[in-house]
C-alpha cells in the first residue's frame, strides 16, 4: 500500500481525489486534510497567507497519523505566488515540519511537463490576469516556454471556480489553447477536472495537465511509484509502469 498525504485548502473540488484514488487502483491511498483558506481571494497577499507555514502545519499531525509517505501542498496559487525561490522555501519548510518528502502543485506542474517531454505550454487559469502571469513566470523559471496565457480577466474566487461545470471548463480550455502549444495547463485545484481529462485531450489533440491530476501524480513521484491509469490522461501513461 502506498499512502500519500495532501493538504487541500478549503472545500471546493476535493471530490476529484476519491475519483483519482479509484482510477489508480487498490494499493494507492490518497489522504486529504483540509487547511484553512483564510480569505477566498486571488490576490497576492491573500494567497501568500493561504500558504503560510502556520496554516500548513495545522494539518500535518492528522497526515502523520494516516501513515502518509509523502505530502503535497495541493494548491497552485498558494505556492507559485511566493516565486520560484519562495516556493522552494515553502516546500522545504513543509518537509521539515512533516518529517517526510514534500512538494506543491506548482512544482507538480513543472515536473509533469518534464515527464511528458514537452516544452511549449498554454495556460488556462481562473485567476485574474496578473496572477495568471505569475504562474506563467513560475513555469518559465522551471524551464517551460509559455506560448499563451488565458486568465479570467476578473477575480474568480475558489468557490466560484468550484461551482464550474463541464461547459465552463471546456470553454476555458478552448479559449486558452494555442496551436503551437504542446500541452494545455489548467492550474486551479478548485476546478473539477479529473472526470473530463480524456475528453479534453481528445478534443484538443494534446496532453492536458490539471491541478488535482498533477498533484496526485506528484505524490506518487515522491513515493517513487508509477501507475498506468490512462483515464487520468497522458501523464499517467508513461513507462515504466505498475499495472493496476
Amino acid at each position: 500500500m502506498t499512502a500519500l498525504g495532501f493538504l487541500y485548502p478549503g472545500h471546493f473540488a476535493e471530490d476529484d481525489y476519491p475519483r483519482i484514488e479509484q482510477l489508480l487502483g487498490s494499493d494507492v491511498r490518497l489522504d486529504l486534510v483540509h487547511t484553512d483558506i483564510g480569505e477566498d481571494a486571488h490576490r497576492v497577499d491573500a494567497l501568500r497567507e493561504t500558504g503560510s507555514p502556520e496554516r500548513l502545519a495545522a494539518g500535518l499531525q492528522e497526515l502523520r497519523l494516516s501513515g502518509a509517505e509523502a505530502v503535497v501542498w495541493a494548491c497552485t496559487s498558494g505556492s507559485f505566488v511566493h516565486g520560484w525561490e519562495g516556493a522552494h522555501e515553502q516546500v522545504r519548510g513543509l518537509a521539515l515540519a512533516a518529517g517526510m518528502p514534500a512538494s506543491s502543485t506548482s512544482f507538480a506542474f513543472v515536473h509533469a511537463i518534464r515527464e511528458i517531454e514537452v516544452r511549449r505550454v498554454a495556460v488556462g487559469a481562473t485567476y485574474p490576469d496578473d496572477i495568471a502571469q505569475l504562474f506563467a513566470d513560475f513555469l518559465r523559471a522551471g524551464g517551460a516556454e509559455v506560448t499563451a496565457v488565458r486568465g479570467s480577466g476578473t477575480t474568480v474566487t475558489a468557490a466560484e471556480a468550484g461551482a464550474w461545470g463541464e461547459r465552463e471548463l471546456f470553454a476555458l480550455a478552448r479559449a486558452a489553447d494555442s496551436p503551437d502549444a504542446e500541452a494545455l495547463l489548467l492550474p486551479d485545484t478548485a476546478l473539477h477536472t479529473v472526470a473530463h481529462i480524456p475528453a479534453l485531450e481528445k478534443e484538443l489533440g494534446k496532453p492536458v495537465l490539471t491541478a488535482n491530476q498533477v498533484t496526485a501524480w506528484e505524490g506518487l513521484r515522491l513515493a517513487d511509484r508509477r501507475v498506468n491509469a490512462p483515464e487520468l490522461g497522458a501523464l499517467f501513461t508513461r513507462e515504466p509502469v505498475v499495472q493496476v
